[in-house]
């Protein structure tokens, strides 16, 4: 019989059971894969920051070593250029125009400089060049004062001309200088002067100062401003060295000097581009046909060889504006290469150094108009009768 009747088994429900008999129900951790919580990384906020640093350093690093890649690059370039001559086809052959003599030689062969007499307090009476510094100590001076005449007696031997008498030789000053540079490196190609005929400095006042007063003989500081401002400026200053040059009737020279060994054909190219560029964009008053036909005429005349550092090339415009060329190679004597007649050829060769939105040499086109200033400051006629200590 058993003993548990309805009556303890209601009794039994009815008592709980003990606190250690309760079973709990066991929970189990929510698979990842249904978490709505994002996942821890697996590296903290230390490790960030090391790796962070690590970036930085790393591209310090890189851009250290691009900035001496091109440091070391342009250093060997300059290196490159300054110490190559520029010549495009050395001759393998000594040609006519090629010479050995030193580097170190005078330099004046063409025109003679003009001496003047220093004594000094006890001492005998010295003849001294009157000189200006270049700037530069490949050429470090150009004479102030040239003594020349364009000779076009018949020459003698391989294009040398005859010795000329003191007596018609033509005083010429120096106007202004400076230095030929190519490339952003500043390398330097030449030495250019630029002198004027002592007797027609009076005809470049008069010209230059009616830019500004047609009535006037001299100009005053206001109106000298007035006038470089017109130089400087690329339109204004085109125009008023054209008229100057083609109606003043001034003689002038542009003396060069190579600072590094070169050719005609360096030289040469750099006044064509100019030329043509001039007759491409005013062709109305340089694109004809002859000013082509001119243009491969003074290419003809520098179809030579080589002009060692040094050496003087000379070029001449007379009253009507007809360019000669001179070279001395210090072997067979001053040699005239040829001539061109079309004034337009020297107006434009001279305007590549005096006017323009660009010019040959920025250095040669200030201290021109610096030396025209001196100029135009002083009554008409009054310049050529100065005495040059």
């Amino acid at each position: 019989m058993s003993l548990r009747t309805p009556k303890m088994r209601l009794l039994r429900a009815r008592i709980p059971p003990p606190q250690c008999l309760r079973s709990t129900p066991k929970t189990f951790p929510r698979p990842r894969y249904l978490s709505t919580e994002p996942p821890r990384p697996s590296f903290d906020n230390i490790s960030l920051h090391r790796l962070e640093a690590e970036r930085i350093a790393h591209a310090k690093r890189r851009t250290y070593y691009l900035t001496a890649g091109v440091l070391v690059g342009m250093l060997a370039i300059y290196i490159t250029a300054t110490s190559i001559d520029l010549e495009k086809y050395p001759p393998t052959k000594p040609t006519q125009l090629d010479s050995d003599r030193r580097a170190d030689d005078p330099l004046v062969v063409l025109g003679r400089e003009r001496k003047v007499v220093v004594q000094k307090l006890g001492e005998e009476p010295e003849e001294r060049v009157e000189t200006v510094e270049t700037g530069t100590s490949a050429v470090p001076t150009f004479p102030r004062i040239l003594l020349f005449v364009d000779d076009e007696r018949e020459l003698i031997g391989n294009g040398v001309v005859p010795a000329v008498s003191d007596d018609r030789l033509v005083e010429y000053q120096l106007v202004g200088l400076g230095i030929r540079t190519v490339s952003f490196l500043g390398i330097q190609v030449y030495v250019v002067g630029m002198y004027v005929a002592t007797d027609d400095i009076a005809a470049l006042q008069q010209n230059l100062i009616k830019k500004i007063d047609p009535i006037a003989s001299t100009l005053v500081a206001g109106e000298k401003e007035k006038l470089k401002e017109k130089l400087y400026d690329a339109e204004e200053g085109t125009r008023v060295w054209s008229e100057v040059l083609r109606d003043s009737g001034a003689r002038t020279l542009v003396r060069i000097v190579p600072t590094r060994n070169t050719d005609f054909g360096h030289l040469r190219d750099a006044w064509v581009r100019s030329l043509t560029m001039r007759a491409q964009t005013n062709k109305g008053e340089y694109g004809d046909e002859a000013f082509g036909t001119s243009i491969t005429q003074l290419k003809k005349l520098f179809n030579r060889g080589s002009v060692p550092k040094g050496k003087e090339l000379l070029l001449s415009r007379d009253r009507k504006g007809k360019l000669a060329i001179w070279y001395d190679d210090g072997k067979i004597g001053a040699q005239r290469l040829g001539d061109v007649a079309d004034e337009r050829i020297s107006r434009g060769i001279w305007l590549n150094y005096l006017a323009g939105k660009t010019v040959a040499s920025e250095g040669a086109r200030k201290s021109i108009v610096e030396g025209v200033m001196e100029f135009v400051e002083r009554p008409v006629g009054t310049v050529a009768t100065q005495v040059h200590v």
